[in-house]
């Protein structure tokens, strides 16, 4: 992002304190917005006197129980946001209507609670995939029922969340979480190398069956530049002088970027999603949907991404900077004392997780509110401040550059890594959730 860039649609901080407050999705606006042919956002019909606020509420018990509770892998955290919001999803337009379930619904009884559903349904799923946070959930979930007056429809609201939840669980069993999967990789030029013999993270996550995709190999992707090219020498010496540790040619906004983006993206766009349907005044039936856009587009992502990762197992900047005299490219200089701004996590470079994830927030966000009019807010624990992007575009580029200023990749695995989880988001639109 250059000086340039900012200055056209500069960033903007806001304080902390209120970005959680509206992170957090726990008071729902009753304002109601009017039908777009270009978001899809639907008018309140007046038939449902659910508080939207049970989606967003939802999500956020969903993210503490996830991530905070449970300390869940950042790529591993993708499914199980999409299997919470799926479950939602499905409980809720069973009763509402408007769009298809996801999976195939028993139909629900007249005059069914959608709140008691969807409070249900995400409780049901939490519930089994993280055993240890039941009785926080179990608070959670009286919490959320309270509010709904006792009765056949408030029981009957429940069945419908019970019914959602079981169908997602019975359609993930066995799907390969957890499998038992080792990368063999042989020493040598361009092959990652783990650092300190440790293995690459969740290496069954490629071979999971996605939620939507075909297959974790349905996006083809050309692949890192090769060794000996002109454009590879070009990327090692951006990432060698842009994402040093020490001595490099950053910026001091280049380097708040980069360390803003350091934190996890997955996180970080959930809650942004929180605060957007809460301020744009959402009802419960697109709300859930958005939901459910971004949970199962960030699954299936980071599906294909880690595949991509397993079967190119590219080395990471620090083990190609190190090792530049043996790379076969005469453009290209080593630096054995060279370290990244951020620690390198285990698993290899091309393509970039990172660039996965917001090319699938970035495309969802822009189906459903606009690329040109986000309107979006996204924080980060890790600098304290909240970003402001009106532009799908700029966000992508922002995030993008982010990813080699931290010394973690070479740009071709951002740009692909971007365009996969765009094109990931844009099959789960166009194939669920109509």
């Amino acid at each position: 992002m250059t000086r340039r860039r900012l200055k056209e649609n500069p960033v903007r901080r806001e304080h902390p304190g209120l970005v959680i407050a509206l992170a957090a999705g726990l008071v729902a606006s009753a304002v109601l917005v009017p039908t777009s042919l270009a978001t899809g956002i639907r008018q309140g019909d007046g038939t449902d006197d659910t508080d939207p606020a049970v989606v967003t509420t939802w999500n956020a018990i969903a993210e503490r129980t996830i991530l905070t509770e449970n300390s869940t892998p950042i790529p591993v955290s993708g499914q199980y946001f999409g299997f919470v919001s799926i479950a939602v999803y499905d409980a809720v337009v069973t009763i509402e209507g408007h769009y298809r379930p996801y999976l195939k619904q028993p139909r629900a009884q007249a005059h069914a609670s959608t709140q008691a559903a969807a409070a249900t349904a995400a409780y049901r799923v939490l519930s089994h995939y993280f055993p240890a946070s039941a009785r926080q959930l179990e608070a959670d979930y009286s919490a959320s029922l309270s509010d709904v007056s006792s009765g056949p429809a408030k029981a009957r609201g429940q069945e419908v969340g019970q019914a959602a939840a079981d169908a997602l669980i019975a359609a993930r069993r066995n799907d390969g979480r957890d499998a038992a999967r080792s990368l063999d990789v042989t020493p040598g030029p361009g092959r990652w190398r783990p650092a300190n013999s440790e293995p690459m993270r969740v290496q069954w996550l490629g071979f999971v069956r996605p939620l939507v995709l075909k297959s974790p190999k349905q996006v083809e992707l050309p692949g890192p530049d090769p060794l000996d090219s002109e454009a590879y020498a070009r990327e090692l010496a951006e990432v060698t002088k842009k994402g040093a540790k020490d001595g490099s040619s950053r910026t001091a906004e280049q380097t708040e970027t980069a360390l803003f983006w350091s934190a996890n993206p997955v996180a970080q766009y959930q809650q942004a999603l929180r605060d957007k349907v809460t301020r744009r005044g959402l009802d419960t039936v697109t709300s859930a949907r958005a939901f459910a856009l971004l949970g199962t587009s960030t699954a299936d992502a980071l599906v294909a991404c880690w595949r991509t990762k397993y079967d190119f197992a590219f080395w990471r900047p620090g083990t190609a900077i190190h090792l530049a005299d043996i790379d076969g490219n005469g453009d290209t200089t080593g630096d054995p004392e060279w370290k990244p701004l951020i620690a390198t996590p285990p698993d290899p470079e091309y393509v970039s997780s990172h660039a996965c994830i917001t090319g699938a927030a970035t495309e969802t966000f822009r189906r459903l509110f606009g690329g040109r009019s986000l309107d979006l807010n996204v924080s980060s624990p890790v600098t304290s401040t909240t970003r402001h992007f009106d532009s799908a575009l700029l966000l992508d580029d922002e995030t993008r550059s982010s990813q080699v200023w931290q010394g973690l990749q070479f740009r071709q695995a951002v740009d692909d890594g971007n365009r996969l989880g765009r094109q990931v988001a844009n099959w789960v639109a166009t194939h669920q959730f109509r």
